[in-house]
């Protein structure tokens, strides 16, 4: 028997996990980006002031952080509390997230002379904190929980620009004259990035995502370039391939083909990206996440958003798939409403996509 083949908490363990596997879940599997963070009260009275980055630091704070949303919103699977540029501000960078701004530098990264900037990088030595959060959540949680960090282009982005940008116009430029450079920049981040992951999974997360969140700003030709052999050491990295990956990245369709090739076992669409379309291009050995779009949470009526969310789930023709948003809740969401969206797809979801699970009664079991 299936360890779907239950119900109740048992459900709730493992239609995460059996979703990216090709298992039939007893029911469509839901958790949501940002599901902790600012729209929850109960955030908001135990955050206090400051940086992620000292939040991050207090495992027990942490911890709580992560298992606030998964007992308001009993979602599916919990995702580690703590931010992407977690482990370059550890090795010594010089990168701070300032609050209402986010990721800064004062010093941004300029020549060969800045990559001594990045100090040769440990997750037990560095960032043992977060290590430590992952295993007290593992006591507490009923669901997956899933770990992650940033793509190596993101987080490049982030050094090279100085601050969060729209256009990305110095980290192109910064490609395009000194590629060499820039090469040897994701490089390092990359080794950082599997040792990050790896001592992640070592600590007992069930999954992870990376969030290479404006990798769409390059074309095709950049990103074979650049992007695709880092991002396929990183999926194929024993130790990281041992569990079910997800990448995840803003305006992505014309790279579709090219991220699939690196080889995650699940792709996060987002809001811009029809999800519909990226079934079809990418065949059904390809789990998907996503994407409402989060603004729809914002206003409307619950029958509105309900009716998007049952055409959305309807379009998600692969067999493996996994209700999300396109991006993160909003922080100006209300949980009330996260609770009915998560209730209702939980419902729903499964007769909805029956026709393309073959058999819908056919749960717990290979579609």
């Amino acid at each position: 028997m299936n360890k779907s083949s239950g119900s109740g908490v048992a459900a709730r363990e493992c239609a995460f996990m059996d979703a990216l596997s090709g298992v039939v879940p007893e029911r469509t599997p839901v958790w949501l980006m940002r599901q902790a963070g600012r729209s929850l009260p109960e955030y908001r009275a135990i955050r206090g002031t400051g940086s992620i980055l000292e939040a991050v630091k207090d495992p027990t704070l942490a911890c709580e952080i992560t298992l606030q949303p998964v007992r308001r919103y009993d979602v599916d699977a919990a995702i580690l509390y703590s931010d992407i540029i977690v482990p370059v501000h550890a090795a010594g960078f010089g990168i701070e997230i300032i609050p209402g701004q986010g990721p800064v530098t004062e010093h941004p990264f300029k020549s060969k002379d800045d990559l001594n900037r990045l100090q040769d990088f440990s997750a037990a030595a560095l960032t043992p904190y977060v290590l430590e959060t992952i295993q007290l959540l593992k006591k507490e949680l009923s669901v997956p929980l899933i770990g992650f960090a940033g793509g190596p282009f993101t987080v490049a982005s982030y050094l090279i620009e100085g601050r969060p940008s729209r256009t990305f116009t110095k980290t192109k430029a910064f490609m395009a004259s000194q590629p060499e450079l820039f090469a040897t920049l994701l490089e390092r981040l990359t080794e950082i990035t599997i040792d990050f992951l790896s001592a992640q999974i070592a600590s007992g997360v069930d999954a992870i995502q990376i969030f290479d969140s404006w990798v769409g700003a390059l074309s095709t030709t950049e990103y074979e370039r650049f992007i695709s052999s880092q991002m396929h050491q990183i999926f194929s990295d024993p130790i990281i391939s041992s569990v079910p990956t997800i990448h995840f990245g803003v305006k992505t369709e014309p790279l579709l083909e090219l991220i699939a090739k690196t080889k995650p076992s699940a792709i996060g669409v987002d809001f811009n990206t029809s999800i519909s379309t990226t079934a079809k291009r990418l065949g059904p050995d390809f789990a998907l996440q996503g994407n409402l779009d989060p603004q729809l949470c914002l206003k409307g009526s619950k029958e509105a958003l309900e009716g998007a969310t049952r055409v959305l789930i309807d379009s998600a023709t692969a067999p493996k798939y996994v209700f999300n948003l396109g991006h993160g809740v909003l922080p100006e969401t209300d949980p009330v409403v996260i609770k009915d969206l998560v209730s209702f797809v939980h419902e729903n979801g499964l007769k909805i996509r029956g026709e393309h699970l073959n058999d819908p009664q056919n749960v717990g079991t290979k579609p």
